[in-house]
């Protein structure tokens, strides 16, 4: 039998390794809530299963947690940690922490694909999906783990690139025998990969965000190359389409910069977009960046967004931005790794 790690495995999988032994589908469950919800590292310490079974992980499986190989907190409160996998990926983690909610922003990709031109992490390059594992270890295997309420999919990658990974990460922190989170308390980010949102849609009933930054398709190309092949509005379509469960949330990010997508135009286009669609609207200010010329809209104009928005009856809300000092920012995972 080929060595396996145990973190990342659904007791389907568990199952499926420790069947061929005699042991049973209950065994499996107990496996995955000492490794999820109970946060048990070594296979010495499982309660709950017989010394055989123990012996028989000994035998054939680690736990295989990954270890946090750099970190670095701000001023804010926000820490960053940079992570390595076995087969040499790097990826960042963001912990946000905020009174009753904690939040953990965790990445789907080492680097990123997309090529969004103000993203560090597009700049950084692509070096390969992660795996389930990988996703949920950044929930899992940090300091502040027994912390966390919230998970954003916000960092480094697309999730609708690794979607097969994301929706089992997903499952892993919601499922009973996982972390047992609230779907609510999950959202998943995207530019927008439209068979990958209609499966996300239609198979989960987690939060779905997705990268507007302008309501002209010309402009959002500009900013998100994907458009010219998920233009969207066929994205907002299915988005549109979907009858929204209690407690769900549908939205667009709408990163502002100054002079370019902050004007009357575009304010009248975006609420003529989403009224009475129960689509929300965050606001983002933008991260410049070393090289960039642009720069994020002024306060003001932000909060005239949002009051315009939320008085044509729309939900709308300015997000707060944490860790610019430490480049854990929407958009700044990866620095340290650019500048190396």
């Amino acid at each position: 039998m080929p060595y396996k790690t145990l973190y990342g495995l659904t007791p389907d999988e568990i199952y499926d390794l420790i069947s061929v032994a005699g042991f049973s589908k209950r065994h499996a469950v107990e496996i995955a809530l000492n490794i999820y919800r109970r946060k048990i590292s070594s296979i010495n310490d499982f309660i709950k299963i017989p010394k055989n079974l123990k012996s028989f992980l000994i035998s054939h499986c680690s736990v295989g947690l990954l270890e946090c190989v750099d970190s670095k907190l701000s001023s804010d409160g926000a820490v960053r940690y940079l992570f390595k996998s076995a087969g040499n990926k790097y990826f960042e983690t963001v912990y946000i922490p905020e009174h009753k909610r904690n939040t953990v922003c965790v990445s789907v990709q080492s680097g990123c694909r997309m090529g969004c031109p103000n993203c560090v992490s597009g700049a950084y390059g692509f070096h390969g999906n992660l795996t389930a594992e990988e996703i949920v270890t950044q929930a899992l295997n940090i300091p502040f783990a027994s912390c966390v309420t919230h998970i954003v999919f916000m960092g480094m990658g697309e999730p609708m690139d690794n979607l097969d990974n994301v929706m089992k990460a997903c499952e892993i922190l919601t499922a009973q025998w996982g972390l047992a989170l609230s779907l609510r308390n999950i959202t998943v980010s995207t530019i927008g990969i439209l068979h990958g949102v209609q499966r996300f849609l239609k198979e989960s009933d987690c939060n779905l965000t997705l990268s507007l930054h302008s309501p002209f398709s010309a402009e959002r190309a500009k900013i998100i190359p994907a458009e010219n092949k998920y233009p969207f509005a066929d994205l907002l379509t299915e988005m549109k389409s979907v009858k929204i469960k209690k407690g769900r949330r549908l939205s667009v990010a709408y990163m502002m910069i100054d002079g370019i997508n902050d004007s009357e135009e575009h304010l009248k286009k975006l609420i003529s977009l989403l009224k009475g669609s129960g689509i929300r609207v965050n606001i983002l200010p933008f991260h410049k960046t070393a090289n960039s010329l642009l720069n994020p809209s002024p306060q003001e104009r932000m909060q005239y967004f949002k009051h315009s928005l939320t008085c044509a009856g729309i939900s709308a809300s300015i997000r707060k931005s944490r860790g610019g000092d430490i480049s854990a920012a929407c958009g700044l995972l990866a620095a340290s790794k650019c500048s190396n």
